[in-house]
Protein backbone atom coordinates (compact mmCIF):
# COMPACT_ATOMS: atom_id res chain seq x y z
CA UNK A 1 0.00 0.00 0.00
CA UNK A 2 2.84 2.40 0.82
CA UNK A 3 4.83 1.63 -2.36
CA UNK A 4 2.25 3.07 -4.82
CA UNK A 5 2.02 6.27 -2.78
CA UNK A 6 5.81 6.68 -2.73
CA UNK A 7 6.02 6.00 -6.48
CA UNK A 8 3.27 8.54 -7.20
CA UNK A 9 5.05 11.15 -5.07
CA UNK A 10 8.31 10.56 -6.96
CA UNK A 11 6.55 10.93 -10.34
CA UNK A 12 4.99 14.24 -9.28
CA UNK A 13 8.33 15.50 -7.93
CA UNK A 14 10.14 14.66 -11.17
CA UNK A 15 7.42 16.25 -13.32
CA UNK A 16 8.00 19.68 -11.74
CA UNK A 17 11.76 19.77 -12.24
CA UNK A 18 11.79 21.56 -15.64
CA UNK A 19 10.26 24.71 -14.18
CA UNK A 20 13.52 25.54 -12.47
CA UNK A 21 15.88 24.25 -15.16
CA UNK A 22 18.71 26.73 -15.27
CA UNK A 23 20.43 26.85 -18.60
CA UNK A 24 23.70 28.69 -18.19
CA UNK A 25 24.64 28.48 -21.85
CA UNK A 26 23.02 30.37 -24.68
CA UNK A 27 20.25 28.27 -26.26
CA UNK A 28 20.21 27.45 -29.94
CA UNK A 29 19.93 30.77 -31.70
CA UNK A 30 16.53 32.16 -32.53
CA UNK A 31 18.04 35.03 -34.50
CA UNK A 32 19.27 35.44 -38.03
CA UNK A 33 22.98 35.05 -38.67
CA UNK A 34 23.18 38.34 -40.54
CA UNK A 35 22.36 41.78 -39.20
CA UNK A 36 19.89 42.42 -42.02
CA UNK A 37 17.14 44.39 -40.27
CA UNK A 38 17.33 48.16 -40.24
CA UNK A 39 16.98 50.23 -37.11
CA UNK A 40 13.63 52.02 -36.76
CA UNK A 41 15.06 54.51 -34.30
CA UNK A 42 18.19 56.61 -34.53
CA UNK A 43 18.29 56.79 -30.72
CA UNK A 44 20.80 54.36 -29.22
CA UNK A 45 22.32 54.01 -25.77
CA UNK A 46 25.98 54.99 -25.46
CA UNK A 47 27.95 55.14 -28.68
CA UNK A 48 25.76 54.77 -31.76
CA UNK A 49 26.42 51.64 -33.82
CA UNK A 50 26.28 51.61 -37.60
CA UNK A 51 24.57 48.88 -39.56
CA UNK A 52 21.57 46.71 -38.97
CA UNK A 53 20.46 44.30 -36.28
CA UNK A 54 19.50 40.64 -36.16
CA UNK A 55 15.90 39.50 -36.47
CA UNK A 56 13.98 36.70 -34.78
CA UNK A 57 13.95 33.51 -36.86
CA UNK A 58 10.59 32.37 -35.51
CA UNK A 59 7.89 33.82 -33.32
CA UNK A 60 8.88 31.78 -30.28
CA UNK A 61 10.71 32.93 -27.18
CA UNK A 62 13.26 30.38 -25.96
CA UNK A 63 12.61 31.46 -22.35
CA UNK A 64 8.81 31.65 -21.91
CA UNK A 65 8.82 28.34 -20.01
CA UNK A 66 11.94 28.95 -17.89
CA UNK A 67 11.39 30.67 -14.52
CA UNK A 68 15.10 31.33 -13.98
CA UNK A 69 15.46 33.08 -17.37
CA UNK A 70 12.32 35.17 -16.78
CA UNK A 71 13.74 36.28 -13.45
CA UNK A 72 17.03 37.13 -15.19
CA UNK A 73 14.97 39.20 -17.63
CA UNK A 74 13.49 41.05 -14.66
CA UNK A 75 17.00 41.81 -13.37
CA UNK A 76 18.13 42.96 -16.83
CA UNK A 77 15.01 45.14 -17.18
CA UNK A 78 16.20 47.09 -14.15
CA UNK A 79 19.91 47.02 -15.11
CA UNK A 80 19.29 48.42 -18.59
CA UNK A 81 16.97 51.06 -17.09
CA UNK A 82 13.86 49.98 -18.97
CA UNK A 83 11.92 51.22 -15.94
CA UNK A 84 13.27 54.73 -16.68
CA UNK A 85 10.68 55.02 -19.48
CA UNK A 86 8.21 52.22 -18.75
CA UNK A 87 8.17 52.64 -14.98
CA UNK A 88 7.90 49.33 -13.22
CA UNK A 89 5.67 48.23 -16.07
CA UNK A 90 2.96 50.82 -15.45
CA UNK A 91 4.20 53.28 -18.04
CA UNK A 92 5.65 56.73 -17.96
CA UNK A 93 7.41 58.24 -20.94
CA UNK A 94 7.05 54.83 -22.57
CA UNK A 95 3.80 52.86 -22.79
CA UNK A 96 2.68 50.61 -19.94
CA UNK A 97 3.59 46.95 -20.18
CA UNK A 98 1.13 45.57 -17.61
CA UNK A 99 -2.08 46.03 -19.53
CA UNK A 100 -3.76 44.38 -22.49
CA UNK A 101 -3.17 47.23 -24.95
CA UNK A 102 0.02 46.76 -26.97
CA UNK A 103 0.98 49.36 -29.54
CA UNK A 104 2.97 47.05 -31.84
CA UNK A 105 2.04 43.58 -30.59
CA UNK A 106 2.77 41.24 -27.70
CA UNK A 107 4.21 38.26 -29.55
CA UNK A 108 7.87 37.38 -28.86
CA UNK A 109 9.22 38.28 -32.33
CA UNK A 110 7.59 41.73 -32.24
CA UNK A 111 8.95 42.46 -28.77
CA UNK A 112 12.41 41.30 -29.87
CA UNK A 113 12.20 43.66 -32.87
CA UNK A 114 11.02 46.54 -30.68
CA UNK A 115 13.99 46.15 -28.35
CA UNK A 116 16.65 45.57 -31.01
CA UNK A 117 15.37 47.88 -33.76
CA UNK A 118 13.71 50.50 -31.58
CA UNK A 119 10.59 52.39 -32.57
CA UNK A 120 10.24 55.78 -34.25
CA UNK A 121 9.88 58.77 -31.94
CA UNK A 122 10.78 57.04 -28.71
CA UNK A 123 12.13 53.55 -28.10
CA UNK A 124 15.90 53.42 -28.68
CA UNK A 125 17.49 50.67 -30.75
CA UNK A 126 19.36 48.35 -28.38
CA UNK A 127 20.46 45.89 -31.10
CA UNK A 128 24.21 45.29 -30.77
CA UNK A 129 24.25 46.99 -27.37
CA UNK A 130 22.54 44.11 -25.55
CA UNK A 131 23.39 40.46 -26.38
CA UNK A 132 20.56 38.65 -28.18
CA UNK A 133 20.31 36.09 -25.38
CA UNK A 134 19.65 38.86 -22.85
CA UNK A 135 17.11 40.48 -25.17
CA UNK A 136 15.16 37.19 -25.22
CA UNK A 137 15.22 37.10 -21.40
CA UNK A 138 13.85 40.66 -21.30
CA UNK A 139 11.19 39.66 -23.85
CA UNK A 140 10.07 36.79 -21.59
CA UNK A 141 9.92 39.10 -18.56
CA UNK A 142 7.98 41.81 -20.43
CA UNK A 143 5.45 39.18 -21.52
CA UNK A 144 5.12 38.05 -17.89
CA UNK A 145 4.20 41.59 -16.82
CA UNK A 146 0.77 41.35 -18.40
CA UNK A 147 0.19 37.72 -17.49
CA UNK A 148 1.08 36.19 -20.88
CA UNK A 149 3.22 33.46 -19.28
CA UNK A 150 2.18 30.61 -17.02
CA UNK A 151 1.77 31.69 -13.42
CA UNK A 152 4.42 29.27 -12.14
CA UNK A 153 7.01 30.69 -14.55
CA UNK A 154 6.49 34.42 -13.93
CA UNK A 155 8.63 35.92 -11.17
CA UNK A 156 7.07 37.26 -8.05
CA UNK A 157 7.56 40.84 -6.94
CA UNK A 158 11.06 41.95 -6.02
CA UNK A 159 11.53 43.62 -2.66
CA UNK A 160 12.77 46.78 -4.36
CA UNK A 161 9.68 47.11 -6.55
CA UNK A 162 6.15 47.27 -5.26
CA UNK A 163 4.22 49.09 -7.99
CA UNK A 164 1.54 46.44 -8.12
CA UNK A 165 0.84 42.78 -7.57
CA UNK A 166 3.62 40.36 -8.52
CA UNK A 167 3.67 39.21 -12.14
CA UNK A 168 2.58 35.70 -11.26
CA UNK A 169 -0.54 37.04 -9.50
CA UNK A 170 -1.76 39.37 -12.26
CA UNK A 171 -4.79 38.38 -14.30
CA UNK A 172 -4.12 37.34 -17.89
CA UNK A 173 -4.60 40.20 -20.34
CA UNK A 174 -5.89 39.82 -23.88
CA UNK A 175 -3.60 42.01 -26.00
CA UNK A 176 -5.37 44.16 -28.52
CA UNK A 177 -3.88 46.60 -31.01
CA UNK A 178 -3.87 50.22 -29.99
CA UNK A 179 -6.18 52.50 -31.90
CA UNK A 180 -4.42 54.98 -34.17
CA UNK A 181 -3.80 58.25 -32.41
CA UNK A 182 -6.01 61.06 -33.60
CA UNK A 183 -4.82 64.62 -33.84
CA UNK A 184 -4.76 66.22 -30.39
CA UNK A 185 -7.52 68.69 -29.71
CA UNK A 186 -6.38 72.22 -28.88
CA UNK A 187 -6.21 72.70 -25.14
CA UNK A 188 -6.78 68.99 -24.42
CA UNK A 189 -4.37 67.23 -22.12
CA UNK A 190 -3.46 63.61 -22.34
Amino acid sequence: MLLPIVLAAMVFALAGCEREARRFTTPAGNTTAQESASRWSTNQPGVALAGGVRQALKNDSPYDENAYAVNQGKRLYRWYNCNGCHGNGGGGMGPPLMDGEWRYGSDPATLFATITQGRPDGMPSFGGHIPDDQVWQIVAYVRSMSGLLRQDVAPSRADSMSAGPPENARPRQSPRPQRPASAPQPGASR
